[in-house]
């Protein structure tokens, strides 16, 4: 899976690609309600959006945060305090990766420029995967 993929699902909540994390249909209703029912259950995991739902980014950074006893990570400015919140290895050669998959076209170096650069295109690929992303961190 791709680096952003990774981003975007620990922040979506999307854990649709682990089998193992998929809820368990109970005994009966393996082809979905009994038939003659008029009642179907519909299975989805917690933080999971249904079609056409948008992610408020924001909310779901900050709640991670929290959960995490609110650690001193600048996540709204930082690509890697952002990655370090979501669990993901913010080394160097994986924000290498990450400018390579999302196009940036500069010195690949962990300069400034290139950090502030995939934080601001990584908030803005979210918000067109779906996301809802405030303007002040997409520009």
């Amino acid at each position: 899976m791709s680096i952003f993929g990774k981003i975007k699902d620990a922040i979506f909540g999307n854990k649709a690609a682990d089998p193992a994390s998929r809820p368990q249909i109970p005994a009966g209703m393996a082809g979905g309600a009994p038939a003659g029912s008029a009642t179907s259950t519909t299975f989805q995991q917690p933080g999971q959006a249904q079609a056409g739902t948008q992610i408020d980014v924001e909310a779901s950074l900050t709640q991670m945060a929290a959960q995490k006893g609110n650690p001193d990570l600048n996540w709204r400015t930082s690509i890697v305090d952002l990655m370090k919140l979501i669990g993901l290895d913010s080394s160097l050669d994986n924000r290498k990766e990450l400018a390579t998959e999302l196009g940036y076209t500069g010195a690949k170096d962990g300069s400034a420029e290139m950090n502030i650069w995939l934080h601001r295109e990584v908030m803005r690929q979210l918000a067109a995967n779906g996301g809802k992303v405030p303007q002040g961190l997409t520009d």
